[in-house]
This record gives C-alpha cells, structure tokens and sequence, in this order.
C-alpha cells in the first residue's frame, strides 16, 4: 500500500471513530493512537508511523464495538 493511500485510509478509520462515538455517546479509548501522535494530517509522518497509527486506531475502535455485546452476553443473576 502506498503512502498516500495509508494516510486517506486513516482518516477514513478517524471518520468512522468519531461516527461511533456520536452514536453510541461514548468516548473510544484511543491511548495507544494518541501516544503515537500521528493524525491523518500528518503527512510528513512516515509511512511506517501511519501504518502504526492505523492499527492502533483499528484496535481501539474494534475494542469499543466489543465491549457492548460482551456486556450483554452475560446472564443477570437472579438474587
């Protein structure tokens, strides 16, 4: 994958986590993403960096989009 084509696809991922934050009206943990402080509008960031930022991105939103099912997965108990 080129360069270019990594950095629109980044922000693409940042698009669709900030779409998900605005449905579901919860912040996704990005800490990893945010140590690395590389945004889609970095552009003078290597490829290497954007590729890094993009799985950490992927991570924290598929992280997010877990969690829900997760919660509702486990039975209630019954006191």
């Amino acid at each position: 994958m080129k360069k270019q084509e990594l950095i629109h696809l980044h922000g693409l991922l940042a698009e669709v986590g900030n779409y998900y934050e605005e449905c579901e009206a919860d912040e996704i943990s990005l800490d990893e993403y945010e140590e690395l402080g590389v945004r889609p509008t970095s552009i003078h960031k290597s490829k290497t960096d954007h590729k890094a930022a993009v799985f950490a991105l992927a991570g924290g939103i598929t992280s997010a989009m877990e969690e829900p099912e997760e919660q509702e997965a486990v039975p209630a108990q019954a006191d």
